[in-house]
């Protein structure tokens, strides 16, 4: 106890030898919340700005509720303010466990949010990318897939002709069947979507990977029956059929179907993601770096996914700070499949403004080039940014055609 006691004094009589040096430089000396509109969503950013006045930026992946994140970001600013910068882990543990009522959303998304800004100033500060703080890039371009959102099985095979013209072998689409007003029956949509997935894997053959988005609309019954419309082979992965707060229902439907599950996209936690990987309940882990905890916890993840053979297949609907952040994040993980871009020829919804950011992760046909930049290589333009005009976006509230409610 006394040589632990000695040695603390001695690390106290260290930060207050080089409190007006680097240290000090480093601290953090605001944290700011900025809610922008960037083509059909809003987007929250964070700015972290130290003494010497470098910046790093992070995004929150919460859509839609992003007051509730910029509160959460504003109680950990009264703490975080003067803190080391460069102590990324400690923050992040301490963001963590600094309330009785440890985690959740909202606060894993006001932390990532600053967890990938404090990763961004490091790399700043030492003229690296990011991908360099985390061990180094493993692949020099980072592969995606695409998404078709046409309505009808004409329409959809015309996107994916268009995506695999411009060299995606990945393609992701979803259920056929469209809300009538905020009536949504996902029964509905089984059969019709079954038969579009068929459609496309008979144009097509196997030279693509096709998988499909249900975001998380169907019951454990509903998902079995769908998977069980399809000849085998048809699909790749079926990505979010059922909701994630119940691994065991996902234990069931795995005995149900030999389709792999791509599912992650809604943890928050390392603890959420550990239960999936334990009991194999997902083939394609996933996470997004903007909910989940940003860098110091996504890695974890990974090495927890490598563990047990499963890829990263990271959800991406944000803006650029997201996408880069992903990026650096992916070219530095040995166990990878493609990461989501909503940027293709088949949709663009604007998340990407290069008036907003002029300076982004650059998509090259179906791959993003892994920027060798200091830090996550993204610039904001702040004015441009702060005087735009800001909606509330609320997701979609549905009921089935009984009254009842139903997931987006």
């Amino acid at each position: 106890m006394a040589l632990a006691t000695k040695l603390w004094d001695e690390t106290q009589l260290a930060n207050k030898v080089t409190e007006a040096g680097p240290t000090r430089a480093a601290r953090i000396a605001s944290i700011e919340t900025m809610l922008g509109r960037v083509g059909t969503r809003n987007q929250l950013l964070i700015k972290l700005t130290t003494e010497d006045g470098l910046v790093g930026w992070g995004e929150s992946g919460l859509s839609g509720r992003e007051r509730a994140v910029m509160a959460a970001v504003a109680h950990m600013s009264d703490y975080l303010v003067g803190q080391d910068a460069r102590r990324i882990g400690r923050i992040w543990q301490e963001s963590y466990r600094s309330q009785y009522f440890e985690g959740g959303r909202i606060l894993t998304a006001a932390i990532s949010a600053i967890d990938i800004a404090l990763y961004d100033n490091l790399g700043k500060r030492l003229g690296v990318p990011v991908h360099q703080l985390l061990g180094g890039k493993q692949r020099d371009v980072v592969p995606t897939f695409a998404s078709t959102m046409a309505e009808t099985i004409d329409e959809m095979l015309r996107d994916v002709q268009l995506l695999v013209d411009a060299g995606w072998d990945c393609v992701r689409t979803y259920p056929a069947a469209k809300p009538d007003g905020e009536v949504y029956d996902p029964r509905a949509a089984l059969s019709s979507t079954a038969e579009e997935l068929v459609a496309i894997r008979a144009e097509f053959g196997q030279s693509i990977t096709l998988g499909i988005d249900w975001h998380h609309r169907l019951s454990v019954a509903e998902a079995a029956s769908f998977c069980n419309m399809m000849p085998s082979g048809t699909l790749d992965f079926i990505e979010e059929p059922i909701r994630a707060e119940t691994p065991e229902a996902y234990g069931v439907l795995r005995g149900m179907t030999n389709i792999p599950f791509a599912v992650g996209e809604e943890f928050s936690s390392k603890w959420e993601a550990a239960r999936y990987l334990e009991a194999g309940h997902t083939q394609f882990m996933r996470l997004d770096i903007c909910n989940i905890g940003g860098f110091t916890e996504a890695m974890k993840v990974a090495g927890w996914s490598e563990r047990h053979y499963v890829d990263l297949m990271p959800h991406n609907p944000l803006g650029p700070i997201c996408t880069a952040a992903t990026v650096h994040m992916s070219a530095a993980v040995p166990n990878f499949s493609w990461l989501e871009t909503r940027t293709s020829p088949a949709e663009n919804f604007g998340f990407a403004d290069p008036t907003l950011f002029p300076v982004q992760s650059e998509l090259r046909g179906p791959v993003y080039i892994v920027s060798d930049a200091p830090g996550l290589g993204v610039e904001v333009n702040e004015d441009a940014f702060r005087n735009g005009s800001v909606e509330h976006v609320e997701c979609p509230h549905w009921v089935r055609p009984d009254g009842s409610v139903t997931n987006w």
